[in-house]
């Protein structure tokens, strides 16, 4: 017997009736043989973390545009938050644990530099919006190319997809791993965007509307997941308590009005976004500035779309070194008389 299948086997005594098997996946868009040791999910999981996309993530923003300090959130630092936390939830409700972790780290490839900021700038630009979800799923679909085959994108299962695609906003994940991505998202981000708000001093800790909540951040994201794997076994669906989930509401909004939306932190968002919108005009009028690996995909996509993956996929320090290259005049070196 493959490990593989032996791996199989123990997921067929330990995983909820309701979860989903490897050995049933709906499948890759294209045909693969399947490998002797890995599950389907396991190969996922592995070809997100060995992306490009998911190696940019650690210098994209999360909140705070170019925090000065070593111990602020960046994208990556958030989705192994959010993997962590959702493989917890996965494991004390018997759900497979491989396809929980695979959409956890594969949510926010598709996240632009300068976090929201520039989610709203290119939504703003591309015709038909641009959301970092749906993006996110273009990313594995069709950006990243596995060198090894002939084809676009890292040919994911449908469970994985369908998680990615699914895990914000109004969508529905079609699996109980999907919701359960889903919801622990919410809960990293609300309580590390706390952490690191206090930590920049835009709020403090008597600032919280926190009622019944402990102020200590492991001690409320503890009370999340105890409380949302205590309901969901009740209901038999992934969901948090009326109350808890009225609390999580309370402190998202908080974080909207006072962290989010005009403090002193995104001061810089201004910026950030006149720089996305200047090099998007520029490679609008100036195609063949673009890298010949995204000029070469003007035969499917028209340019504004390819325009707009090259700058999605740009991080913070790479995208205004590109804008002083361009914009930012350098100063004259003179050549020393002989």
């Amino acid at each position: 017997m493959k490990i593989r299948e032996r791996v199989q086997t123990q997921e067929d005594w330990i995983l909820w009736d309701k979860a989903v098997f490897s050995k049933n996946t709906k499948g890759r868009r294209y045909y693969e043989k399947e490998c002797d040791i890995r599950t389907p999910f396991q190969r996922d999981r592995d070809r997100i973390i060995h992306s490009k996309a998911f190696r940019r993530l650690k210098h994209k923003t999360q909140v705070f545009i170019s925090p000065e300090g070593d111990h602020y959130r960046t994208r990556l630092t958030h989705t192994l938050e959010v993997a962590q936390i959702s493989r917890t939830v996965a494991k004390a409700l018997s759900l497979n644990e491989d396809l929980t972790e695979a959409i956890a780290l594969g949510h926010d490839l598709g996240h632009t530099p300068f976090g929201h900021a520039g989610e709203e700038v290119l939504d703003e630009i591309l015709a038909g919006g641009f959301k970092h979800n749906e993006q996110s799923l273009r990313v594995v679909d069709v950006l990243e190319n596995d060198e090894d085959y002939d084809r676009k994108g890292l040919n994911l299962n449908f469970e994985v997809r369908d998680g990615i695609k699914n895990h914000s906003g109004g969508f529905k994940p079609a699996t109980l791993e999907g919701k359960v991505v889903k919801i622990c998202d919410r809960v990293a981000y609300i309580n590390h965007d706390i952490e690191d708000a206090i930590r920049g001093g835009i709020i403090s800790e008597k600032d919280l509307p926190e009622k019944d909540f402990p102020l200590p951040s492991r001690e409320r994201i503890n009370m999340m997941v105890v409380d949302l794997i205590e309901e969901s076994r009740k209901k038999e669906d992934i969901c948090m308590s009326t109350e808890m989930n009225k609390l999580t509401e309370e402190l998202r909004e908080f974080l909207f009005e006072n962290v989010y939306i005009g403090s002193k932190a995104k001061d810089e968002e201004s910026k950030a976004k006149k720089i996305i919108k200047t090099l998007f005009d520029y490679f609008m009028t100036n195609e063949n500035s673009l890298p010949s690996s995204l000029r070469s995909r003007r035969w499917e996509d028209d340019l504004e779309r390819v325009v707009c993956d090259y700058l999605a996929g740009m991080t913070d320090r790479y995208i205004i070194g590109l804008y002083k290259e361009l914009f930012v005049p350098s100063p004259w070196k003179f050549r020393k008389e002989e």
